[in-house]
């Protein structure tokens, strides 16, 4: 039943402007700001101040940025039927540096696009599939199966082929096939794994896929980032390559790509920091590793 509800909904979305969706995706952002717990947002509170040096003030203004967001994003994936028609998607989503992935896809170079939850991260997917880029893009499973199937449907309607996070034999052939596989590395990955990297001057606990799969496949890494542009559209960044050294320490060569990476990324949230999901809690396993 659900599927047949984001369906409708979908169907709904498509009957008014963008520009209208964004507005109500606004309102319906800022109207579910208040069922977030309390601790949630002093959380996201003392992160915003402890990294941008922000007072408390600031930092609330930029959580509930961060939050309402969510509204225009989740308009935009049910209206990507209507983004997909006569050329739109290029016009709502610019891109600066596309030459760098084009000079892949020439070679038939597979890749990783390591990129961040910040601004409308789905409609960046939509947007470079959109654009031809052969864009692998790589899911978690949803517990609902019919909420699974409507995600992994509207992904591949815009041009993405969609992986689970679990497959990653799966991503090894597609990269071989010269697919680009788009992956998100700025969340907490737990304390079981990863390698403690800095980021806002704190020891951090990141995600190493990105630079261990470029690394084994011998695959350029293509750090990439998405911002609002005033107009009520998006405007993509993509910088050039970075190559993963092999030296004999395999661990030593992920963990400086890693941190070349979670250096871009701290370098854009510093400049556009309302775009970053600041509500996750992104040094748990941090705290529980005690490097926090």
């Amino acid at each position: 039943m659900s599927y047949y509800i984001m369906k409708f909904l979908s169907w709904l979305a498509c009957c008014f402007s963008m520009e209208s969706c964004n507005s109500f995706g606004k309102k319906l952002g800022s109207f579910t700001w208040w069922v977030v717990p309390e601790k949630r947002k002093k959380m996201a509170y003392d992160n915003i101040m402890r990294c941008l040096g922000v007072d408390e003030a600031e930092a609330k203004r930029i959580a509930k940025a961060s939050w309402v967001q969510f509204g225009p994003m989740l308009m935009e994936v049910l209206r990507y039927p209507e983004l997909i028609k006569d050329g739109y998607m290029r016009k709502y989503v610019t891109i600066d540096g596309l030459e760098y992935l084009q000079e892949a896809i020439e070679k038939n170079q597979g890749a990783v696009i390591a990129t961040s939850h910040s601004d409308s991260w789905e409609i960046m997917g939509a947007a470079l599939a959109q654009y031809g880029v052969p864009l692998v893009g790589v899911a978690m499973k949803q517990k609902a199966n019919a909420m699974d199937r409507f995600i992994m449907e509207y992904r591949q309607l815009v041009g993405m082929h969609i992986t689970y996070k679990s497959d990653v034999r799966e991503m090894f052939k597609m990269i071989k096939q010269g697919w680009m596989i788009g992956l998100i590395h700025d969340q907490d990955c737990g304390e079981k794994d990863g390698v403690i990297l800095d980021f806002f001057g704190r020891r951090t606990n990141c995600f190493t896929g990105p630079a261990s799969i470029a690394r084994f496949q011998d695959a350029p890494i293509f750090p990439a980032q998405i911002i609002h542009r005033p107009d009520g559209g998006h405007h993509i960044t993509v910088f050039p390559p970075i190559h993963v050294e092999k030296t004999k320490d395999k661990q030593e060569d992920i963990k400086k790509t890693m941190q070349i990476l979670m250096d871009i990324l701290e370098k854009h949230i510093r400049e556009y920091p309302e775009d970053w999901f600041w509500l996750h809690d992104r040094w748990k396993s941090s705290r529980v590793l005690g490097i926090d």
